[in-house]
């Protein structure tokens, strides 16, 4: 049976818009009916969907500025763009320009096809961002809650217009106005309502957006670090078997290995070019060379050039590259590890015993470290020969070249540890320059020549 409703003050607007407890009653049977028949918005669902909106419409906009590819592009485009690919080209072009002679062109080489796969994880990222979160949640912001609220408006709408037809019916016609409002509010009312409780149902589907996202985020992250994890090794090989790596600083066994040398370059070079001008020179490995040129000099031993002609004017120059070569070293030429036996074997009183002792540590070296020690002390010797006309004699030598041979491994600055080692040092070195060819049978023949053997 159709119920003719009316509240006893002719159904005022402002009870379609209230949860008010008003009691309704059907004329047509005389039954008091409750609110449950009447609309009333769920207001709480709507304030909550309309913040929804707007936070989803943030969060949307705020996602887009993140992408460094044009969003709706296809993927081939899309790629193209990136800045990332940009660089990838960039840093193979430079590459190819450079040749493999280069290491910064091998270097660039492997670079770029690293950042070529990182641009390639990119885009499928940004692909798959847009496809499950940014249309999804456009969707959410710019379709699906507007259209709800619309129909909101509308009802409203409606309403009024119940208002102002009512008013042209007369009491005994109630039967038409209870089917007006059935059809003006009531059937809209409930459409809007299932609706606005739809959305509330697909709160957690909603949320699901946010853990894909992160979930997206976190696959990107795992796939670039894989694309780079397989990028390091091949670079990290270019750069560890570039033979030209600076002498100056590095260990002697390393650069001997990258050089495959038996001396080290810096030593041979200079006791070459010192064997040729500087044997007469006074003061050698004495007196200080000028800075600009000493600077010059190191930086293209570091280099491993042969253009040396115009540094063998400079004697002083050549013997101070030695000094700093020998004192840069990160472990001193006579090793850290025999510190200790040095010291000791210095100690001994008996000059006999001493050279002994210092003969048998002399043996304990490793030998890289033996092999150079004994090519730098047969080449002291010679110079001590002059030393009349150098004034360079074995003390002398000890003393000014001494602290750049043996240091304690301990704290504190290179002036300090020497100060510490200097009167043992000395005590070391001058016998061993005395008795060269007691402690080096075997030594070495020198052999003056201007073209160096580059590393």
């Amino acid at each position: 049976m159709d119920h003719q409703l009316d509240r006893l003050d002719m159904f005022p607007s402002s009870c379609l818009k209230s949860h008010d407890s008003h009691l309704y009653v059907c004329f047509a049977c005389s039954h008091f009916m409750t609110p449950d028949y009447v609309w009333y918005v769920p207001a709480q669902i709507e304030r909550r969907m309309e913040l929804v909106r707007l936070v989803s419409h943030n969060a949307h906009k705020r996602l887009v500025s993140c992408l460094q590819g044009q969003l709706g592009t296809d993927s081939e485009k899309r790629h193209k763009k990136l800045p990332l690919t940009a660089l990838s080209q960039a840093m193979q072009e430079g590459g190819s320009q450079l040749g493999d002679d280069s290491l910064i062109g091998k270097m660039m080489d492997v670079c770029g096809e690293a950042e070529n796969r990182l641009a390639t994880e990119l885009m499928h990222h940004e692909v798959q961002l847009e496809r499950d979160i940014l249309d999804p949640l456009n969707q959410l912001a710019e379709v699906d809650i507007p259209n709800i609220l619309k129909q909101r408006k509308q009802l409203a709408k409606l309403v009024l217009d119940y208002d102002s037809a009512r008013t042209r019916y007369s009491f005994k016609n109630k039967l038409h106005t209870c089917r007006l409002i059935l059809y003006c509010v009531f059937i809209p009312q409930d459409q809007l309502s299932a609706d606005l409780y739809n959305f509330a149902s697909k709160e957690g589907e909603y949320a699901r957006y946010y853990v894909t996202l992160l979930e997206t985020q976190a696959e990107y992250h795992r796939r670039s670090l894989a694309a780079l994890e397989a990028a390091i090794p091949t670079i990290q090989f270019q750069q560890d078997s570039w033979t030209e790596k600076p002498a100056f600083g590095t260990a002697l066994e390393e650069h001997l290995k990258k050089s495959n040398r038996e001396i080290a370059l810096p030593l041979e070079a200079c006791v070459m070019m010192l064997l040729e001008t500087g044997m007469k020179e006074e003061g050698l490995f004495r007196i200080a060379a000028g800075a600009s040129k000493l600077k010059k000099l190191k930086a293209a031993l570091d280099c491993s050039t042969s253009q040396l002609e115009e540094f063998y004017s400079d004697p002083h120059a050549v013997a101070g590259a030695l000094k700093s070569y020998l004192r840069e070293l990160p472990e001193p030429l006579m090793t850290f590890g025999l510190y200790d036996e040095w010291i000791q074997a210095s100690n001994v009183s008996d000059p006999d015993k001493r050279l002994q002792a210092l003969w048998v540590t002399c043996d304990h070296l490793p030998k890289p470290h033996k092999v150079n020690f004994r090519y730098l002390v047969k080449f002291l010797a010679k110079l001590a020969q002059d030393s009349e006309i150098n004034k360079m004699t074995p003390s002398n030598i000890a003393i000014v070249l001494g602290p750049n041979l043996l240091w304690a491994k301990t704290e504190g600055t290179l002036a300090e540890m020497a100060a510490a080692t200097s009167v043992h040092v000395v005590a070391i070195i001058e016998p061993i320059i005395q008795h060269a060819d007691w402690f080096f049978p075997d030594g070495k023949t020198f052999l003056v020549f201007a073209l160096l053997r580059c590393a």
